[in-house]
């Protein structure tokens, strides 16, 4: 199988266009669940990117201790609390009764504390029942969530530590062994994985997209929050979790490159989200 490497032209096809008589959550509506006492910002990172992507409504659901700066930070966030510090099982129980019905897609894990693993493979069935397409990323990626997943749509984040403890093997420094490790993975276990690194190998078993990123820059922390939140924007109007995924990673890279070209390699992950809808517009389309 050959790996292509991800264009403009190839990610062109996968962001649908845009009904000119739409309504408000016609194009999307998005929740993404994470966050802690320590990581508070990661989940405003991807709920900002989830928005800025074009998806219509975005909730965001964290821990009580950080529903109060989560608001402060933008009005454009929806927050949903969740009762407990950490994920429980009453937690999880509490938001499924809170969350609208029409949810498409869900970004699960950044920076979120979990106290219990039942909870996570509690709230991931959940939400798989009600057809919502999943981007599953730090916390969230444990081994015992892979039986959920088959055949769901559904696409997981790894760095290759994450990749090592979901899959139980480290992937190697050879692009090539990468690149074969990630298709087996993806085949074995039916889902889409985008494993990040210098470059980003993003593969549902059969086919598999490269983006080599060359910027330095994006070592910074919160840009694989924001990656997760396009990934979950983009699944919201695309079901295709390959290429959801591929064309969140392409977006993310170009957001990337325009920063680090004005800023040098100072940027932050807030600056990456502003770049975002330069990054997106020459994909617009409106019928």
């Amino acid at each position: 199988m050959m790996a292509k490497n991800l264009t403009l032209s190839i990610v062109k096809k996968f962001i649908p266009a845009r009904k000119s008589r739409s309504r408000k959550g016609d194009n999307g509506v998005v929740l993404v669940i994470g966050g802690s006492y320590i990581y508070h910002g990661a989940p405003i990172l991807s709920s900002i990117a989830a928005l800025r992507c074009g998806t219509d409504l975005v909730y965001t659901s964290v821990p009580n201790i950080n529903v109060t700066p989560t608001r402060a930070i933008s009005p454009n966030l929806i927050v949903i609390p969740l009762v407990d510090q950490k994920l429980t099982r009453g937690a999880v129980n509490k938001l499924l009764g809170a969350l609208p019905r029409n949810l498409d897609s869900a970004t699960i894990g950044m920076g979120l504390a979990i106290q219990e693993r039942n909870a996570l493979l509690h709230l991931v069935k959940s939400l798989l029942d009600r057809d919502v397409r999943l981007s599953l990323d730090a916390s969230a990626l444990i081994p015992e969530v892979l039986p959920l997943l088959a055949n769901k749509n559904v696409v997981v984040t790894p760095h290759a530590g994450e990749f090592k403890r979901l899959f139980g093997e480290s992937p190697s420094n050879s692009k090539n062994e990468r690149i074969k490790l990630v298709e087996k993975k993806a085949k074995e276990n039916g889902i889409t994985v985008l494993l990040k690194g210098a470059t980003d190998v993003i593969s549902n078993g059969s086919t598999t997209y490269l983006y080599e990123k060359k910027i330095p820059a994006m070592t910074v922390g919160g840009t694989g929050d924001v990656l997760s939140g396009l990934v979950a924007g983009l699944l919201s109007k695309n079901r295709n979790s390959l290429e959801s995924a591929a064309a969140a990673t392409l977006i993310n890279g170009l957001a990337g490159k325009s920063v680090q070209k004005k800023l040098g390699l100072h940027m932050t992950s807030m600056d990456l989200l502003d770049a975002i809808p330069t990054a997106m517009k020459p994909f617009d389309k409106i019928v």
